[in-house]
C-alpha cells in the first residue's frame, strides 16, 4: 500500500494481469532507502522480450505509469540498462537508460479491451527493467476532442482529436503553490512548484485564498486538477510600479534532449479569486513567442461566477527551441487601475509520435522505393488512361450484360425519380443578397445556447463548436459557432449562405439561418436527434442497428450525395464523406452534413466534376465497410493488416468470405445474397482508379437493390432501352401487391406531403419496407 494506492506483485495468483516473460527475473535491493516506496525496493528485470496483459473492463481514457528506481543486485546494474517499450503496439519508449528515480506517465484511449506492454531489450548490456507499473481509467473529460487552440507563426486554429494521440506528461506545475503529492490528488498525481522555471521572479507574486473553489458545469473539474492548484496562483508584482506599468509573467521549461520538432499539448488552468470586481480582469497569453489567447476574460467563460476554475488547452510545436516558454501579460483593454494577469496551474505533454511496433530500416527503405516506383508507375498508367479516353471519347460503347460482372448500372442522369423530383429541391434563386431572410439576431442565438454554454456542445469541425440549442419557436437546431483564427472572411461566408440556402433536400441537412454580429459567423442548422451514424455503429451507448435499418441508412445518404452530385446546375462535391458526417434523425432517417461550409466545391466543367466526384464515391465505400464491420475506417491499435479498414475488408470481399468479418451484431441477419451485392457495391467504390468507380447514383441503385434482396422483393424487371442495356424498373406494378392508388411522397422540401399518384412519380423502391 503506498498512499491511498494498492500495488499488487506481478507474480501472484491475485494480479491483475498476466505476465509472459520467459527468461525475467526479479530483483531485491538489498540497500533500500527507508524514505521510498516499497514498491521501489524490488525490480523486474527483462532479459528477452517479454509482456504484460491487461483486462480493461470499460474503454476509453486510461492513465499508464511506470516507475523506474535503479539499484545493483545480483550483478546488474539497472541504470545500465537499455531498452524499448510498446503500449498497444505503440513504442513509447525508445532505446531508454533509466539512471535516476523516475516516473513515465502517459495518457491514452483504449478501445479494444485489452491492453499490453511489451518490454524489449536492446543492443549491450541487452536487459530492461521495472519497478512498478500503474494501469487505470481516467475520467470520460480528462481529455477531450474538441476546443483546443493551434498555436504557432500562422496564427491560432481550432485543433480536434488530441484523444488519438498518446500524451506523454513532461510537467505538471501547481504556480504560485506548494508540491503537491499523489495523496492529495485523486488521480494520484504530483504536481511541482513553479519557482525553478520563473524567468524574473520579481515579476510575479504570489496569490492564495482559503475558499474551495467554485466548480461550474462545463468548467473544471476536481479531476481536471486538485482543489490546491485552483486555490493558488502568480499574479503580476505592482508593488513600488507606477500606475499602468505593463509587463508579462514567464515561465521557461527545458524540454527533454532529443525531442526536437514535436507537439505539445499544454493545458494551462486558470481560477480568479484576485479580482475585486468580477469581469475586470482581462489579460493575454503567449507561447513560445506567439499570441496563443488574446483579451482573455475568464468570467465571460464561466457565467460571471467568482472563483470559478477552468483550462483551455494549446498544441504548440516546440520548433527544435529545447524550451516550452509560457507568458501571461495584461490586455489593451485592461484599465490602468486593473492591470492584472494571473495563472494557477501548467500542464505540458508531449503528443508521442507513435510508431506501429514493427519494421526496421531496411524495410522502411524498401517501403520507399515501392512508393516511387508504384508513383511512377500510377503516373504513365493514368496518363495511358486520359490518352485513350481522348481518343476513343465519340466512340460508342458496346453494352454489355450487367448481370455477367456483378455490377448493376444505373442509367445516364441516374437516381430515382423519387429522390430527384419529390425528394430535392433547388431553390430559385432568393436575389440579391434574398438570404437575409434567414438571418437570426445574435440576442436570440445566445439565448438558444444558454450564452454558449459549454454543456450543450455536441460535436466541433473544422469550422468550429457545434451547440446544440432551442430557437424561440420551440425548434430545435445546432449552432456551429466558428472560432477565431478558424473563419472564412466575410465575403465567403456570405457565399456559402447563398449556395447553402438554395438547398433542400430530404437527405442533406438543412440550414435555418446564421448570424454574423459582433465578429461572430454562426450557423443554424435544423437539429439530429439521434447524432452521427458513427455512434450507432461502435463506441456508444446506443443499441446496434439491424442490417435493414443500415441499408436504409446508407440509402438514404446515397440519396443526399447523388443529389448534391447531380441535382442542381452546379454540382457540389462533398470532399470530406465520412461516418460523423452522416447524422440520423428522430426516426433514423439518414442526413448528410458538412457539405456546405468548410470544403464546399462548386463544379462548372464536367470533366472536373466526374474527376472529384469519385473522391466521395471512394469514401462512401469506405462508409460501407464502416457500417458491415462496425469498426473506424483506421485503427492503429489493431494488427497492421488490419488497421487500414478498406484494404482489410477488400481482401475478405475478394476472396468471397465476407461473412466472416461482419458486425457480430447482424451475424445470421443478412441474407447472402443481399450481402454479396453490397460486398460488391462497396468494392466498386474503392476502385484504386476513379474512371473505374460507379457514380453515386449507380451506388443508390445497387444499395436498394440489395435491400430488395435481404426483403425478398422479386427481381426488378429488365426494361429495354435504345440507350442502355441496364437493369430498370418499370413505372407500372414494379412490384406486385403494390396498391394502384396515391402514395404518401415528401414534397419538394422534404418537411411536408403530397398525394401523387405511382404514374407520376416512381422509386427504385416502390414499398414501405424498401423506403
Amino acid at each position: 500500500m503506498f498512499d491511498n494506492r494498492l500495488f499488487l506483485g506481478d507474480s501472484s495468483k491475485s494480479s491483475p494481469g498476466s505476465f509472459s516473460g520467459d527468461r525475467s527475473i526479479s530483483l531485491k535491493n538489498q540497500n533500500p532507502s527507508s524514505s521510498s516506496p516499497n514498491f521501489y525496493h524490488s525490480a523486474r528485470v527483462f532479459r528477452s522480450l517479454s509482456s504484460y496483459k491487461f483486462n480493461i473492463k470499460k474503454n476509453g481514457t486510461h492513465m499508464v505509469r511506470f516507475h523506474f528506481s535503479p539499484f545493483t543486485a545480483q550483478g546488474f546494474a539497472l541504470a545500465s540498462a537499455n531498452f524499448r517499450i510498446s503500449v498497444n503496439g505503440f513504442w513509447v519508449l525508445n532505446d531508454s537508460h533509466v539512471r535516476d528515480t523516475v516516473v513515465k506517465e502517459y495518457i491514452m484511449k483504449i478501445d479494444k479491451g485489452m491492453l499490453e506492454i511489451i518490454f524489449v531489450p536492446v543492443g549491450d548490456p541487452g536487459f530492461g527493467f521495472v519497478n512498478a507499473i500503474e494501469v487505470f481509467s481516467a475520467p470520460r473529460d480528462l481529455i477531450v476532442d474538441y476546443g483546443a487552440k493551434l498555436v504557432n507563426k500562422n496564427g491560432v486554429q481550432e485543433y480536434n482529436n488530441i484523444s488519438s494521440n498518446v500524451l506523454e506528461t513532461i510537467y505538471r506545475i501547481n504556480v504560485g503553490g506548494p508540491k503537491l503529492t499523489p495523496f492529495n490528488d485523486t488521480l494520484w498525481r504530483t504536481w511541482l512548484p513553479d519557482e525553478n522555471y520563473l524567468v524574473l521572479k520579481y515579476a510575479a507574486k504570489r496569490a492564495e485564498t482559503t475558499h474551495v473553489p467554485n466548480y461550474q458545469k462545463g468548467g473544471a473539474t476536481r479531476e481536471i486538477a486538485p482543489d490546491n492548484v485552483y486555490m493558488t496562483a502568480q499574479q503580476m508584482n505592482r508593488d513600488n510600479l507606477t500606475v499602468g506599468s505593463r509587463f508579462n509573467i514567464t515561465w521557461t521549461f527545458p524540454l527533454p534532449v532529443g525531442s526536437g520538432s514535436v507537439s505539445h499539448l499544454v493545458r494551462l488552468h486558470f481560477c480568479d479569486f484576485v479580482s475585486p470586481v468580477i469581469g475586470s480582469l482581462y489579460f493575454n497569453v503567449y507561447i513560445n513567442g506567439h499570441s496563443a489567447y488574446r483579451d482573455l476574460d475568464l468570467s465571460s467563460l464561466t457565467f460571471h461566477v467568482p472563483a470559478s476554475p477552468l483550462y483551455i488547452d494549446f498544441v504548440v510545436d516546440s520548433d527544435d527551441l529545447g524550451v516550452m516558454q509560457i507568458s501571461v501579460g495584461p490586455s489593451e483593454l485592461s484599465t490602468p487601475m486593473r492591470i492584472n494577469a494571473i495563472l494557477n496551474g501548467a500542464e505540458i505533454m508531449k503528443m508521442v509520435n507513435v510508431q506501429p511496433n514493427s519494421g526496421d530500416k531496411k524495410k522502411t527503405r524498401w517501403v520507399l522505393v515501392g512508393s516511387i516506383v508504384g508513383g511512377t508507375t500510377v503516373l504513365c498508367l493514368t496518363m495511358l488512361v486520359v490518352l485513350l479516353a481522348l481518343r476513343c471519347r465519340k466512340k460508342k460503347p458496346k453494352p454489355r450484360p450487367a448481370e455477367s460482372v456483378g455490377w448493376t448500372p444505373l442509367r445516364v442522369y441516374g437516381g430515382s425519380s423519387h429522390s430527384r423530383m419529390s425528394e430535392a429541391t433547388a431553390h430559385t434563386s432568393p436575389g440579391p443578397n434574398g438570404y437575409l431572410g434567414l438571418k437570426i439576431p445574435f440576442a436570440d442565438v445566445l439565448v438558444a445556447t444558454n450564452n454558449f454554454d459549454k454543456s450543450l456542445i455536441v460535436g466541433s469541425g473544422g469550422f468550429g463548436m457545434v451547440f446544440k440549442g432551442v430557437l424561440k419557436d420551440n425548434t430545435k437546431v445546432a449552432v456551429k459557432r466558428g472560432m477565431p483564427g478558424s473563419r472564412q472572411g466575410l465575403p465567403e461566408f456570405q457565399t456559402e449562405i447563398t449556395v447553402l440556402s438554395k438547398i433542400r433536400h430530404r437527405h442533406l441537412v438543412s440550414l435555418v439561418g446564421y448570424c454574423e454580429e459582433q465578429s461572430e459567423m454562426i450557423l443554424v442548422y435544423e437539429y439530429m436527434e439521434k447524432g452521427p451514424l458513427k455512434s450507432h455503429l461502435y463506441g456508444s451507448r446506443f443499441p446496434p442497428l439491424s442490417w435493414k435499418q443500415r441499408l436504409e441508412v446508407c440509402i438514404g445518404s446515397a440519396r443526399g450525395l447523388h443529389y448534391l452530385h447531380t441535382g442542381s446546375a452546379q454540382g457540389i462535391i462533398h470532399r470530406d464523406i465520412k461516418s460523423t458526417n452522416i447524422l440520423l434523425d428522430e426516426n433514423y432517417v439518414a442526413k448528410v452534413a458538412d457539405f456546405g461550409l468548410s470544403d464546399l466545391v462548386h463544379v462548372s466543367m464536367k470533366p472536373i466534376q466526374q474527376l472529384t466526384d469519385k473522391s466521395d464515391v471512394y469514401s462512401f465505400g469506405v462508409v460501407l465497410f464502416e457500417v458491415l464491420c462496425a469498426r473506424p475506417a483506421v485503427d492503429p491499435l489493431l494488427t497492421r493488416e488490419q488497421v487500414n479498414l478498406a484494404e482489410w475488408a477488400l481482401q475478405w470481399q475478394k476472396k468471397g468470405m465476407l461473412d466472416k468479418i461482419v458486425d457480430p451484431n447482424l451475424v445470421g441477419q443478412i441474407k447472402p445474397n443481399s450481402l454479396k451485392k453490397y460486398g460488391e457495391t462497396a468494392e466498386k467504390c474503392l476502385a484504386e482508379y476513379g474512371v473505374d468507380r460507379p457514380t453515386m447514383g449507380d451506388v443508390l441503385w445497387n444499395l436498394e437493390h440489395a435491400l430488395q434482396l435481404q426483403e425478398g422483393v422479386p427481381q426488378r424487371e429488365r426494361r429495354e432501352d435504345n440507350n442502355t442495356d441496364s437493369l430498370q424498373p418499370s413505372t407500372t406494378g414494379i412490384v406486385p401487391g403494390v396498391p394502384s392508388g396515391g402514395i404518401r411522397t415528401d414534397a419538394g422540401d422534404g418537411n411536408s406531403g403530397s398525394e401523387i399518384n405511382t404514374s407520376q412519380v416512381f422509386s427504385q423502391l416502390m414499398t414501405n419496407e424498401g423506403r
